[in-house]
């Protein structure tokens, strides 16, 4: 039972694990129920998915009966930075998150406060399941506050892929992010970087020609809030991205909800990628979802919470409300949507849209041991005839038993191994004190 685990410390630190008992999940290239299957991790690596595997000497057995085991998932779009500031803003529309949140409250931020909002932030993706993030990262004031944001999501353990917006003064965006660049991500390591570009529907296109060679010349991914502002916007914006030949540079849509099937289609084309954020999209009155129309269009599409100060951080809800919404569209357009597709994109979709689909995102061999183990011994998820809808549609963050990231056990028995979880609550506190200004 999961209740009756070795000692906490022997598991953090054991190079090979074996996970025995579980109903596993796998999701590459579809969701699956494997059954009752082991998992073998060595070092970092998934080494061996199958029924019976033999317990090697000096291995460490974790019993997962009464658990399902599947991929981390992934979250595609997180302003992680805004754990101090979480429910600040619930009822807003999003000209009302710019002013409140972008323009009154980031400013407040100093260099601790987007460290404490970071690490704080990360932990709560960890504690849910999250094992894989893209921070979107738009409070760089100054080069301390990069190092705090970067320096935090390291410290948590949390696979990260760090987005970087620029947030100085005009004219030094190429200097420093090729800084960024070289001072923060010069060695391979968990936490790898993006360029969050503001892109031309918000700040024009000369600001975001520079986004997007830089990010060439870099080698970076890049990340933006792409199509949520207006069919005029989207279809401006696309035209140019095309005419300058841009989307060479691997890039993902954030909030692409504007686009006509045709535009979608020549997006999928230069095999850019898209994020759904459907619980901030519809509360923040941007759009609604796009989730089914970008992924018949060829796109592949993951979800994310965006951001805590109106919505909830875990990704349960994210594919509740996912699920829900493309189901729930006019005239029935949004059946063919199912849990299988939600956990899908939570899992190994949101990974390819991250660029990490050969790392994490499903339980290949091969692939780094980023997984979970839930719950299903309690009455919400008892007798579950389905574990995949039973994960979509009627667990939450109190089911996550165990979080695993590159084969380090990083959450076990319902709780954070490597932190001192009042020492960092204090701290995000503190923040949240220092920063709202009423």
């Amino acid at each position: 039972m999961l209740s009756e685990k070795l000692p906490l410390k022997l598991l953090a630190m054991t190079s090979t694990i074996l996970i025995k008992n579980g109903v596993v999940i796998d999701t590459e290239p579809e969701p699956v129920v494997l059954g009752r299957v082991d998992v073998r991790v060595d070092g970092s690596r998934i080494t061996e998915v199958g029924p019976g595997l033999p317990a090697e000497p000096g291995a460490e057995v974790i019993d997962a009966t009464g658990a399902l085991v599947l991929p981390g998932f992934v979250d595609t779009h997180r302003h992680t930075w805004q754990a101090g500031i979480r429910a600040v803003a619930p009822d807003i529309d999003f000209r009302g998150y710019m002013r409140r949140i972008i323009t009154e409250l980031a400013p407040n931020h100093r260099p601790r406060d987007l460290y404490a909002g970071n690490l704080a932030g990360a932990l709560e993706c960890l504690d849910s399941g999250v094992t894989t993030l893209l921070d979107w990262s738009h409070a760089q004031f100054s080069p301390e506050h990069t190092g705090e944001a970067v320096r935090a999501l390291r410290a948590s353990g949390i696979r990260a892929v760090f987005g970087y917006c620029y947030g100085g003064e005009p004219g030094g965006l190429a200097a420093e992010t090729r800084r960024v660049r070289e001072t923060h991500f010069g060695a391979p390591g968990l936490v790898t970087m993006a360029l969050a570009a503001l892109g031309p529907e918000i700040v024009g296109e000369e600001r975001a020609l520079e986004e997007w060679r830089l990010a060439a010349e870099l080698g970076l991914p890049v990340t933006a809030h792409l199509g949520g502002h207006g069919s005029e916007s989207a279809a401006r914006g696309l035209a140019f991205l095309e005419e300058n030949g841009l989307l060479a540079t691997p890039t993902t849509f954030v909030h692409a909800l504007y686009y006509t099937d045709e535009q979608l289609k020549r997006i999928a084309a230069t095999g850019a990628t898209a994020s759904v954020s459907p619980v901030d999209e519809m509360n923040l009155g941007i759009g609604y979802p796009t989730t089914g129309r970008l992924r018949a269009a060829g796109i592949p599409t993951g979800l994310s919470a965006d951001t805590v100060v109106c919505s909830p951080g875990d990704m349960f809800s994210q594919m509740r409300t996912a699920h829900l919404l493309e189901r729930g569209r006019p005239d029935g357009a949004g059946l063919g949507f199912t849990t299988r597709d939600a956990l899908r994109m939570a899992t190994f979709e949101g990974a390819q849209v991250v660029g990490l689909g050969e790392v994490v995102g499903s339980l290949r061999p091969g692939k780094q041991a980023d997984l979970q183990l839930l719950r299903t011994d309690r009455l919400g998820m008892a007798s579950a005839h389905d574990p995949i809808a039973a994960v979509v549609l009627n667990a939450d963050t109190g089911c996550v038993d165990t979080v695993m990231v590159g084969g380090r056990v990083v959450k076990r028995g319902g709780q954070l191994l490597h932190h001192d979880l009042p020492v960092v609550l204090a701290a995000l506190a503190e923040t949240a004190e220092a920063v709202v200004v009423m």
